[in-house]
């Protein structure tokens, strides 16, 4: 339940008590008329009190046994009903000793009060079993309390229970995957790094040109091989830290200018510190893109634009590629990935063909402009 809900019902019922005493105050009052507006006066204190109660319910208890002790003394026969919902709600927030010295002194101050007013001048047992009655419904009361807070305290002992499983398996699922990828990737992004780099090697010290697909595929190899060891060291330590961020998108944009791609990069806006899953974000968004862009829109000329504004990063990757604006694109896994980051971080990705041809990607990505 949110707090301002829970704010809102304890109004309610503080309201309503309050309602009822001073009504049944009314009905039953004998008091001298001096007396009542002071009784009338406790009789609504003491209701509206409960209102703070669950964010001062020693407090609460504390003022509803003085109103039920004062108004009992100015004549007013009205059981302690505020005082009954103040045990519960400090038994159920754990004040047990706190509420049993104040049941104890509001139930040895209640006779003396009626006595004072004149009130169950009828006979020593009406007495006892008033106050015999009094005591049941303070134990229920406080009984109540005791059993809710049991509850809701085994409660959170379950979900946190629920908690730590799932935290343990999605801990076993990550090294299981880091194990996986390490098996079957690395060796072969290796052999791959290794042949290019041998290939290259020979051909200059044969005086050759190297091709620049031999040279892409060289640095291709060797960034696959750091960002795998960054993945899979993040898999095992479960580290938040982003291995590549914004600072690292030039290297991209060089990266797909030397397979042949002519790509600029331009950059607005006062710089600033980003949050890690931001700066994360908008480096795997710019490697997606220029990626879909080389393998698929046989474009020649590509785009990067990284916007700083007050209040959101905005990064929009265009491409003059042969897809028009009639064509829907293929839903694959990148785009889908890339629209999941940045749902997750609370911002807006669009992703569809460029009315003049092409293709773009732009997102939109809050950030605390204090940052």
């Amino acid at each position: 339940m949110s707090s301002r809900r829970a704010g809102v019902i304890d109004w309610a019922i503080a309201v309503c008590v309050a309602a009822t005493l001073v009504v049944t105050g009314s009905s039953r009052q004998g008091a001298a008329a001096s007396l009542d507006v002071l009784g009338y006066a406790l009789l609504a204190a003491g209701g509206l009190a409960l209102g703070f109660r669950r964010r001062a319910p020693i407090a609460v208890l504390a003022v509803s046994g003085v109103c039920a002790v004062g108004y009992q003394a100015a004549g007013f026969d009205v059981p302690a009903v505020a005082f009954l919902f103040a045990v519960y709600a400090a038994m159920r927030a754990g004040h047990r000793v706190a509420t049993l010295a104040a049941s104890l002194a509001v139930l040895a101050a209640l006779p003396g009060a009626a006595l004072l007013a004149g009130l169950h001048d009828t006979g020593q047992a009406f007495a006892q079993a008033r106050g015999a009655l009094e005591i049941a419904w303070l134990v229920a009361a406080a009984a109540a309390g005791e059993a809710l807070r049991q509850a809701e305290r085994r409660a959170e002992e379950a979900e946190r229970t629920r908690e730590e499983t799932a935290r343990r398996r999605a801990d076993e699922e990550r090294l299981h995957i880091a194990r996986e990828l390490h098996d079957s990737l690395t060796h072969q992004i290796s052999i791959i790094k290794v042949q290019s780099e041998v290939a290259v090697h020979v051909a200059r010290r044969r005086g050759e040109q190297v091709p620049d697909a031999l040279l892409a595929i060289q640095a291709a190899g060797r960034e696959a091989t750091r960002e795998l060891r960054a993945t899979l060291q993040a898999l095992r330590d479960d580290d938040l830290t982003p291995p590549r961020g914004l600072d690292h998108v030039p290297e991209l944009v060089e990266r797909a200018r030397a397979v042949g791609l002519d790509t600029t990069l331009t950059i607005e806006g006062q710089g600033r510190n980003l949050p890690a899953a931001v700066d994360r974000t908008v480096y795997r968004i710019v490697q997606e893109s220029l990626t879909n862009v080389a393998r698929h829109a046989a474009a020649s000329t590509a785009s990067v634009r990284i916007d700083y504004r007050p209040e959101v990063l905005t990064v929009r990757v265009d491409d003059d590629g042969t897809i028009t604006p009639g064509t829907a694109p293929a839903p694959g896994v990148g785009l889908l990935g890339m629209r999941e980051r940045v749902t997750a971080l609370g911002g807006r990705l669009r992703a569809e063909p460029r009315s003049e041809g092409g293709f773009t990607v732009q997102a939109e990505l809050p950030v605390d402009p204090r940052s």
